[in-house]
């Protein structure tokens, strides 16, 4: 019985960790795509959890995140987005990029 018990706090100790290492990871992994939301989209987007966008026409990003998944975003920020407001340049990111990018989008939606 107590063999057991070890057992399943050693699992249990063992997941904390592993969940512990994810966590860290998605954090810097959205603190570096909040750095290329920084750098290549807030001259026109409001790419914080609150304020109005400099550009009139550009959503704030926690806008795009609200209208649902921002996973679907995954493949225009890698092919370049083509569409967007009028004064938009076309962007096409790394796949690194883009998955940064994807962590901080979720962030601003509280999935992660």
């Amino acid at each position: 019985m107590r063999k057991g018990l070890l057992y399943c706090a050693m699992i249990t100790g063992a997941l904390a960790c592993f969940s512990s290492a994810g966590w860290a990871q998605m954090s810097e992994r959205a603190k570096a795509g909040r750095e290329i939301a920084e750098r290549f989209c807030a001259q026109c987007h409001a790419i914080g959890p609150e304020g109005k966008s400099p550009h009139d026409s550009a959503p704030p990003f926690r806008m795009i995140v609200a209208k649902g998944r921002v996973e679907n975003l995954e493949e225009a920020l890698g092919e370049g987005i083509a569409v967007g407001h009028p004064d938009m340049p076309q962007f096409q990111f790394s796949p690194q990029n883009v998955g940064a990018l994807i962590a901080y989008l979720k962030s601003l939606g509280g999935k992660g």
